[in-house]
């Protein structure tokens, strides 16, 4: 069975559905995921000692004791509650735990992830700790000579991303993203590309086909993290993209099955998804997880 990770902690029930963020389709995606007969592996809470690979002490301390200052809360967009610092603990221990099983089996995927704003100083855009940046490091802590790229096709720039691994060279990134949305300033990724405002699927798809082998000619990784957001669908809040339903589903097959066929192990995350229906946005994630499961499962 394709490993799939899941943790009751990624939905952190304090945040409801009038927030801006659809909190609860972390466990909607859980619950079409065992409709459908998955079952999941549950991983352990980052640790301390890995949150601060990525992230300044002081930060990673503010956080888990509820002591973050009001305005750097503000800029994430989350209250720092015990039960946010446990979501975010969670979230990359699952990515990690991804990371560790797709180097194992081929592929794996976690049912969170994907906090790709978070920098080295902070968070930002409901992103707390940068899970596939925290995943990636504790990987290399352990695996020195491991080569790692990490592929975000979340609508928006993975900036915290670029910046932490701007001076790593085991680390490729690739960002492909809407241009005019946010955020405004947009660190240099190793691999950066922008698409206008209402981009469809064919220019979407043909962008996406060409980062992604393009991204592998380059960095001849033995990983490969995705951030598969599913914001750029016409109908996402903030997406700004005019992705379909059936573009959506090609972008996670031409995924799953360029790794399946190059022989990488694929380590997936969840990424963005902004809807009033939650459980519109779930279903939209699980498209991966078929992709994966048809390819590795």
């Amino acid at each position: 069975m394709l490993p799939i990770i899941h943790h009751p902690d990624y939905d952190a029930t304090s945040v409801g559905d009038g927030h801006r963020f659809p909190m609860r389709k972390y466990s909607l995606v859980a619950e079409l995921l065992r409709a459908k007969g998955h079952l999941f592996e549950t991983p352990d809470h980052a640790s301390q000692s890995d949150l601060e690979r990525a992230h300044h002490p002081d930060y990673v301390h503010a956080v888990l004791t509820s002591r973050l200052d009001r305005k750097d809360a503000r800029k994430i967009g989350f209250e720092m509650t015990p039960a946010i610092a446990a979501r975010s603990r969670a979230s990359c221990g699952g990515t990690l735990l991804a990371g560790s099983r797709a180097l194992q089996t081929g592929a794996a995927a976690t049912l969170a992830g994907g906090s790709h704003h978070a920098g080295p100083d902070g968070g930002a855009g409901f992103c707390v700790f940068n899970d596939v940046a925290v995943a990636a490091l504790a990987l290399l802590a352990e695996q020195p000579n491991l080569q790692i790229a990490i592929l975000d096709f979340d609508v928006h720039h993975g900036d915290g991303t670029a910046l932490i691994f701007a001076n790593e060279p085991r680390v490729f990134t690739t960002s492909l993203h809407c241009t005019e949305n946010w955020p405004r300033t947009k660190p240099p990724s190793d691999l950066d590309v922008a698409l206008p405002k209402d981009t469809g699927d064919e220019a979407y798809l043909a962008a996406a086909t060409a980062a992604l082998n393009t991204m592998i000619d380059r960095a001849q990784p033995d990983l490969i993290f995705y951030n598969g957001g599913v914001d750029p669908h016409h109908e996402d809040r903030l997406g700004l993209l005019k992705l379909s339903d059936d573009g959506l589903q090609t972008r996670e097959a031409l995924v799953a099955k360029t790794c399946h066929k190059k022989g990488i192990p694929l380590a997936t995350t969840l990424g963005g998804g902004y809807q009033a229906e939650a459980a519109k946005v779930a279903e939209r994630h699980t498209w991966m997880i078929d992709s994966l499961q048809a390819q590795f499962g």
